[in-house]
């Protein structure tokens, strides 16, 4: 096959086809100037693309930030979802839960047996309610038998075949009904001599009784028969308020009222909306939401609107709870909107208010969240601070803390009431130590209260130290610890209301401060606990060493940031935790923080006074049997460390002639040897602690021993001087 000849220039040569190219474009351009193109290049075209497809940088200048989603399977993608996914627990929480369970028990046996109880007061009214309808009875049974005997449901057809002259019809129908009626009219004259029969065997072989009971049951169906559909025979026991379902869109339509920039942005035309990660569910006696907000928008800017989310709920502020979910991003909303006012909701009764012991190593009812779930809290290895306004149920809550310690045998409880007007003078029943007032003498008594449990605290390290180590595996008091006496390792209990006038006096609160943190700090491992309730929450009547260290926090109403901080922990009012939002109704509800993981608004269980009496009178007969009563319950002085302000005076008559400063190491065994009721156990700490409020603090002082220059923590002579100079000036003042 011949193959045609390549083109040649114009010399015969070959031609380039660069060349040919490049000419055959110059001439498409003189003929067609009109037309502009561009020759593109494929290969060049395709790399390109390629590199966009892969997030490449072809260029050098333009930079890729999304790589392309992974190519995975179906089954691969819904098994990774569905090991994500959230389990729903098989058992619900409250059926695992002893106290839920118990609760829920008790309610559901009060309901039946309230639903039982009224129906039977009112079952005569009933009988006589369905005697007086019987007579309707009875003429409706008649008429209704009537009509089947006559066959009366067929008239109007037979009545239609005469309108319409159809005699064939007619005939038919009649012979029909004929043949209906002498059938029914057989039966009724059966059952009539088998119902006169049955009368008469009644009459004459039952007793009384039986022919009353069947009389009477005649009488009931009559009167049922002859009943109205809009007169009900019996009422209801419990009538239940008509509470309208939680949707999505009452949800959305209650956001998009608060007024949030944000959120009107989301819900508008083209925006992202808000999200619900799981289905609205009925939680307890309301129904619980889980919301994502819109991005920006945090849980918090929602809990500071609550009242306009109430409003758009249209519901009462006691019912709408916004909460954060702290284990989730910032803009989850966790929404709890409960069928009832929770203010307004019937408080349960404190389940050991009838009887039952208490043991400060195990969980303690203390109230109950919005959902009516018990809530309880831990005291033993913690300290609890309580703080409110007043009259919002501080020292309810105090007192629910301090009968469950009193109900625990072998608990030793000092309590003081510094309000004095008495609302805990029923712990004098059980108390070693008890005061009650504002004056300086009852202060005064506080103090030497809690210098003597300062003072306990060494003596149980001590203890501690000395035993087996197999015995204290964790260096704390254990039950088994606490239960043997001649250890002296029982819980310890302190108890402070109205804190803020000890920690605020002028001659006692530094010392008490002091001493009171140290406690805290130290005392949970040797089960010791401090109890404090303030309701003038500030920086002067609550030591900040305090408030920076308490375990366990509730707070309920309060009017400001700083208050509330003070009482729930730094930061705690930004993080969404606002006892500010609670209403004038709400006596009793708070923050409860550090007794469960998570916060939790509680409603401390109501105890009054003359309870809170014959729970004590208990108390006091458990430890006279155990017999664990001392102190003041006992009749007995109780013991307190007396005032230190004549250790100034001890110090100097121990003071080593002509030196200016001595170590603590040494003044505390010179004091010990002076006193040893007294000073006996002091370690250089506690001197240290002890001469703070007389203005004396210990200075690093170096000595020269063996060559070596060693230095200590002492004490000056000269500050000891000073102190004792402007003591005299005031005792002359």
């Amino acid at each position: 096959m011949n193959q045609p000849n390549p083109p040649t220039g114009p010399g015969g040569q070959p031609e380039n086809p660069d060349e040919l190219f490049a000419r055959l474009e110059a001439d498409l351009t003189a003929d067609f100037p009109a037309i502009a193109a561009d020759v593109v290049d494929l290969d060049k075209a395709r790399n390109l693309r390629r590199a966009t497809e892969n997030g490449d940088d072809p260029d050098g200048l333009s930079v890729y930030v999304d790589t392309p989603a992974p190519k995975t399977d179906a089954l691969a993608s819904r098994w990774a979802t569905a090991r994500a996914a959230k389990r729903r627990p098989i058992i619900p929480a409250w059926a695992k839960s002893k106290l839920e369970l118990a609760a829920a028990a008790k309610w559901a046996a009060g309901h039946a047996g309230h639903t039982l109880g009224y129906h039977a007061v009112r079952s005569p009214l009933y009988a006589a309610k369905l005697a007086a309808r019987s007579p309707r009875g009875t003429s409706r049974l008649v008429g209704g038998t009537w009509r089947w005997v006559s066959d009366a449901e067929s008239r109007p057809v037979r009545a239609a075949a005469v309108r319409r002259e159809d005699v064939a019809e007619y005939l038919v129908l009649a012979r029909r009904r004929d043949a209906r009626v002498k059938a029914r009219g057989a039966l009724l004259a059966l059952a009539a001599v088998l119902g006169v029969a049955f009368v008469a065997v009644l009459l004459v072989t039952t007793p009384g009784w039986t022919q009353l009971a069947v009389l009477t049951a005649g009488l009931m169906v009559l009167g049922v028969a002859g009943g109205e559909a809009d007169a009900p025979l019996i009422d209801r026991a419990v009538v239940a308020t008509k509470v309208q379902r939680l949707t999505s869109d009452m949800v959305v339509r209650a956001l998009g009222a608060m007024g949030l920039a944000e959120v009107n942005k989301a819900l508008g035309k083209g925006g992202s909306g808000v999200t619900f990660p799981a289905p609205i569910t009925r939680d307890g006696p309301g129904w619980r939401a889980d919301i994502d907000l819109p991005y920006g928008v945090t849980a918090i800017d929602v809990i500071e609107r609550r009242d306009r989310l109430a409003s758009g709920l249209r519901r009462p502020m006691g019912c709408v709870w916004p909460e954060p979910v702290h284990d989730q991003h910032a803009g989850r909303l966790m929404l709890w909107v409960g069928d009832q006012d929770m203010s307004q909701t019937k408080p349960p009764a404190w389940p050991l208010a009838k009887g039952g012991a208490a043991s400060l190593f195990k969980a303690l009812p203390f109230g109950t969240d919005q959902r009516g779930r018990p809530v309880a809290m831990n005291l033993m290895f913690a300290n609890v601070l309580i703080g409110a306004m007043p009259r919002f149920g501080k020292t309810f809550a105090l007192r629910v803390l301090m009968l469950a310690a009193a109900l625990d045998p072998i608990a030793e409880l000092h309590v003081w009431e510094l309000k004095g007007t008495g609302d805990l003078e029923d712990a004098e029943k059980v108390a070693a130590d008890y005061g009650s007032g504002a004056d300086d003498e009852t202060i005064e008594g506080a103090l030497g209260s809690i210098r003597y449990v300062y003072k306990e605290l060494e003596r149980r390290a001590a203890v501690l130290r000395s035993l087996p180590k197999e015995r204290r595996p964790e260096n704390k008091v254990t039950p088994e610890l606490a239960a043997d006496r001649k250890l002296g390792l029982h819980p310890l209990v302190l108890v402070v209301d109205e804190c803020q006038e000890l920690f605020s006096h002028d001659t006692f609160g530094k010392e008490a401060g002091e001493l009171c943190e140290g406690i805290i700090k130290r005392g949970p491992a040797m089960g010791v606990i401090l109890l404090l309730a303030t309701q003038r929450p500030d920086v002067k009547s609550l030591p900040s060493g305090i408030s920076a260290n308490v375990g366990i926090r509730f707070c309920l109403r309060v009017m400001g940031q700083t208050e509330n901080d003070m009482v729930l922990g730094t930061s705690s009012y930004k993080n969404g935790l606002r006892a500010t939002t609670f209403t004038a109704n709400d006596k009793g509800i708070g923050y409860l923080v550090g007794a469960a993981t998570d916060p939790q608004i509680v409603r401390s269980y109501y105890i009054d006074g003359p309870a809170a009496g014959k729970i004590m009178d208990r108390a006091r007969a458990a430890r006279i049997a155990a017999g664990t009563l001392t102190g003041v319950a006992a009749g007995e002085l109780p013991e307190r460390e007396q005032n230190t302000t004549s250790i100034l005076d001890d110090l100097i008559s121990i003071w080593p002639a002509a030196e200016p400063k001595v170590w603590s190491e040494t003044l505390v065994a010179a004091l010990a040897a002076l006193d040893e009721a007294r000073y006996g156990g002091w370690e250089p700490e506690q001197l240290a602690l002890v001469l703070k409020p007389h203005g004396i603090d210990t200075v690093q002082i170096g000595r020269r021993i063996n060559g070596k220059v060693v230095n200590r923590r002492g004490v000056e002579l000269a500050a000891i001087r000073d102190s004792i100079t402007r003591r005299n000036q005031q005792r002359s003042a």
